[in-house]
């Protein structure tokens, strides 16, 4: 009886040390180890022009980082994006980023990516749509704002 009870007692715990390396892992292969990483990414224009160059970072703890060429001027004066990330239905990443414009005109900016894997496990693809709320009295994380554009981007794991 004494032995039984060791045996179940060692059954129960090699069960819950599977269930817990099961649960800390997401099902799909693609998901499976993600640990984040940084992208050099080209965007385009909806009409497939070139528009900026950016480093988007999906750190491990699903928060998400995102510096734009385009950012700093002379065009477009916004701070660096921040926000966070996860894994939507499709095994794509959905994310979120928020960024604020500084003079000529104060302001709010939500970015709304979608990204997906490249070609390979080391490329990403996607879209970002942009849209801008008044600094004051906008709430970019309750309404939809004013959608300024929406683009397209493809880009390469940033290896050390």
């Amino acid at each position: 009886m004494k032995y039984s009870r060791v045996w179940i007692g060692v059954g129960i715990i090699g069960i819950l040390a599977v269930a817990s390396v099961a649960l800390s892992h997401p099902p799909d292969g693609g998901e499976r180890g993600f640990d984040g990483g940084s992208y050099l990414v080209t965007i385009k224009d909806s009409a497939g022009n070139f528009a900026s160059r950016a480093v988007i970072t999906l750190h491990a703890d699903q928060t998400m980082s995102v510096v734009d060429s385009g950012q700093g001027g002379p065009g477009f004066f916004f701070t660096s994006q921040l926000g966070s990330w996860k894994f939507d239905r499709n095994h794509r990443i959905a994310a979120r980023t928020i960024d604020f414009n500084y003079p000529p005109g104060a302001g709010v900016a939500r970015l709304d990516y979608t990204i997906g894997q490249g070609r390979t496990r080391n490329e990403v693809m996607g879209t970002v749509t942009l849209r801008a709320y008044p600094l004051a009295t906008g709430n970019p994380l309750e309404s939809n704002g004013t959608v300024i554009g929406t683009f397209t981007f493809t880009g390469e794991l940033i290896k050390p």
